[in-house]
């Protein structure tokens, strides 16, 4: 029996200094990225190779970066296997990836449009003014309390019992509080900013523009967005999804279990860092995940004997 694949592509936080590089030296269609990325956003590829991390680690370089390493995974996997998958998703930045992977969003748009969306999210909220923690327990007990406090709410659903809430520092520690109290584990996190809250309205108004005047084509194959958490295969309804994203919570778990009801049964994690294969595991444990991020990991499906391969095809 055939497998059906969904693509996966990271957000931030998976970055590393030389991401992609012996993806560059080793395939042609990576080089290509690389060279593109370079001439769209000049400077950056050094960023990516040599860093330094701090600079590398700053959002309007972080999130362009991720999209051409995990652009240059893809397109190498695809290159040498000859596969394609059924659907494809993206965590929060990761979704512009997915859509470059679909062919609806050229690079060059992506990493224009990731550049700037970096750079308003980092100056959307003054630094110390907001905060972000992971909850580690029953997500309606995260929601609930985030309801009974004004400046707070549920930002990604990472995983069945992980639930990161972002906003102004005091509703996030008055949150973290109480559902400490009510026997939740609260892990504050070291961000540059509240992502997906409604401190983020700014940066959604700032890119909207940019957003509406992005060219957007034909899907290849269907993505889940992260806000609806259901499949899209319009384009004239990209731009909202994406404005929307920026206060928006990213509801993967929900995600994971809309591509696991088309019938996908190997989720393929495209990028550096394997935070998406973790969160797999632990919303659906029997699924097959497979991570490709380095020339090794490609060269292990071109390794692949025809029969082997035949079984991963998207049929």
């Amino acid at each position: 029996m055939s497998s059906r694949i969904a693509a996966l592509f990271p957000g931030q936080g998976s970055h590393a200094v030389g991401m992609g590089t012996d993806l560059s030296a080793a395939f042609p269609v990576a080089e290509a990225v690389y060279a593109e990325a370079e001439a769209t956003l000049p400077g950056l590829r050094a960023v990516i190779e040599t860093g330094p991390l701090e600079d590398l680690t700053l959002t309007a370089n972080q999130q362009p970066a991720l999209v051409a390493a995990s652009v240059a995974a893809y397109r190498a996997w695809q290159d040498t296997t000859g596969l394609t998958p059924v659907v494809a998703a993206g965590h929060s930045l990761g979704e512009y990836s997915a859509l470059v992977a679909a062919g609806v969003l050229s690079l060059a748009d992506a990493l224009r449009l990731t550049r700037t969306r970096g750079t308003l999210m980092q100056r959307a909220v003054a630094p110390g003014d907001g905060a972000m923690s992971a909850i580690m327990g029953d997500p309606a007990v995260v929601a609930e309390v985030c309801a009974q406090i004004d400046g707070v709410q549920p930002a990604n659903f990472n995983a069945p019992t992980q639930t990161v809430i972002s906003g102004s520092a005091p509703a996030v520690q008055a949150a973290a509080a109480e559902l400490k109290a009510r026997g939740l584990k609260a892990i504050p996190l070291k961000v540059s900013a509240p992502f997906h809250c409604a401190l983020m309205a700014p940066a959604a108004a700032g890119l909207a523009p940019d957003l509406r005047a992005a060219a957007y084509h034909p899907f290849a194959f269907p993505v889940v967005a992260n806000v609806t958490a259901a499949v899209n295969d319009d384009p004239a309804r990209v731009s909202g999804l994406l404005e929307s994203q920026i206060t928006g919570a990213v509801r993967w778990v929900e995600t994971v279990r809309a591509l696991a009801d088309l019938g996908v049964d190997t989720f393929v994690e495209f990028g550096p860092g394997k935070v998406l294969t973790g969160l797999v595991k632990r919303i659906l444990p029997d699924a097959t995940v497979v991570n490709v991020g380095t020339a090794a990991e490609v060269q292990t499906f071109e390794r692949m004997t025809p029969a082997e391969r035949a079984d991963l095809t998207t049929s």
